[in-house]
């Protein structure tokens, strides 16, 4: 009997492990900035870039945003945080006021390459009733694995429950229930606790990106509720690294909210 030993031979394929691909790291920020008025009854946009500098973030979602208002000067502040921060910027107005605009915005360290303003649904005003029309700014952006991402800045009513529940039902319609695939970061003022039904909506189709217990983020010089959020749809494949609010009492009437998620995509 022969036995034939094959040693070394090159024609048979060799087998090489797989290197798994590496997570995608993105740091969020979530502030209402109202509208640069710190506590100090200063008015002071460096001061807030200073803030969003120091979290170094690839995304910022931003609340009570001015542009061309009287009360600060016909400043456009979003603009104006844009050249102070480095970061490309997309506005997204909700109302006309004092002769500008007034509503949310992005700051994105990363290419946007699409940006949509949607209003969402509310009690319009009456004599006996002071209420703001409310909408989102949604973005979406080339993540640093190529892919694309959408980040949305949003901001509930703040006097009516009744308009904070239909926002977050219109939230989980237009940005939770689409087939569209694209992983979604949804950020915001939502005026509402951790336990009201404002939030339990939401968590019906998003994952929380909150601390246990909930630090709060109103009012700042004695913080005792949770009203600023970052949320990440279920569905989406992140993993929450660190999330905390960042300390910071003048500045602005809201305390901000920072994250890291891991992306791992395929």
């Amino acid at each position: 009997m022969m036995v034939l030993l094959l040693i070394g031979n090159s024609s048979l394929p060799t087998l090489r492990a797989q290197k798994a691909p590496e997570p995608t790291k993105l740091r969020i920020l979530c502030y209402n900035i109202h509208w640069a008025l710190g506590m100090d009854g200063k008015y002071d946009v460096e001061r807030i870039a200073d803030v969003i500098n120091k979290a170094k973030p690839d995304l910022v979602a931003l609340q009570e945003v001015d542009v061309g208002v009287e009360r600060s000067g016909r400043v456009h502040e979003a603009q104006r945080l844009s050249e102070l921060t480095g970061m490309d910027v997309r506005m997204g107005p909700t109302q006309h006021y004092q002769g500008g605009l007034f509503g949310n915005a992005v700051l994105s360290r990363l290419p946007i390459k699409d940006v949509e303003i949607h209003p969402l649904p509310y009690t319009e005003e009456t004599e006996e009733l002071q209420t703001y029309p409310r909408g989102c700014v949604v973005v979406t952006v080339e993540a640093p694995n190529g892919k694309p991402l959408r980040f949305v800045s949003t901001h509930f009513q703040h006097n009516l429950p009744e308009d904070r529940v239909a926002q977050a039902h219109a939230i989980n319609k237009l940005l939770a229930a689409d087939d569209s695939g694209i992983p979604t970061i949804l950020a915001g003022d939502m005026n509402a606790k951790p336990n009201e039904e404002p939030i339990q909506v939401l968590l019906k189709r998003w994952t929380n990106v909150i601390n246990d217990p909930p630090a709060p983020t109103v009012p700042v010089k004695d913080p005792k509720y949770r009203i600023d959020y970052i949320f990440h749809r279920s569905s989406d494949s992140f993993k929450i690294n660190e999330t905390y609010v960042i300390d910071e009492k003048i500045a602005s009437d809201h305390l901000p909210v920072f994250a890291e998620l891991e992306w791992m995509s395929n």
